[in-house]
């Protein structure tokens, strides 16, 4: 297997992903939320309960960024801080009931997109790309040093 050849098929896997995630999502109403507000629902939703530097981490946004947009988020009443009960100086970040409702809808937008996608997947190639996304997902996407 020539290995610089793999990696230039995950780039451009990659960019594919972001591509079809944002066309998945491009006509989901965001309301009055900030595309930047959306990706950091969207990571809390699959990940909480979070922390701010995760969130900064994941989202390549400086921790005073980060911070501010969360005070929005808190504001607009879609996530909210708690204290850990390991440290009381460190807070983890989740969705708060109205955050929830509003991923809910926008997964719910996302899920038919993604199925009007693969409508004319065959049984064995949707078992084929669940397949797939779990090797990617246990081999590629894995936390590092994990």
């Amino acid at each position: 297997m020539d290995k610089k050849q793999l990696f230039m098929q995950a780039v451009s896997f990659i960019t594919s992903v972001h591509q079809a995630t944002y066309e998945m999502t491009k006509d989901f109403a965001l309301g009055d939320i900030t595309p930047v507000q959306y990706g950091i629902l969207e990571y809390i939703a699959v990940s909480q309960p979070v922390t701010l530097s995760e969130i900064s981490d994941c989202k390549h946004i400086s921790m005073p960024n980060t911070s501010r947009e969360l005070k929005k988020l808190t504001d607009k009443g879609l996530c909210e801080k708690l204290d850990a009960p390991e440290d009381k100086r460190k807070q983890y970040i989740r969705l708060s009931a109205a955050g929830q409702s509003f991923m809910n809808a926008a997964f719910a937008h996302m899920e038919t997109q993604f199925f009007r996608q693969l409508r004319h997947a065959t049984e064995a190639d949707l078992g084929r790309i669940a397949e797939a996304m779990d090797v990617l997902q246990k081999s590629l996407f894995q936390e590092p040093n994990a």
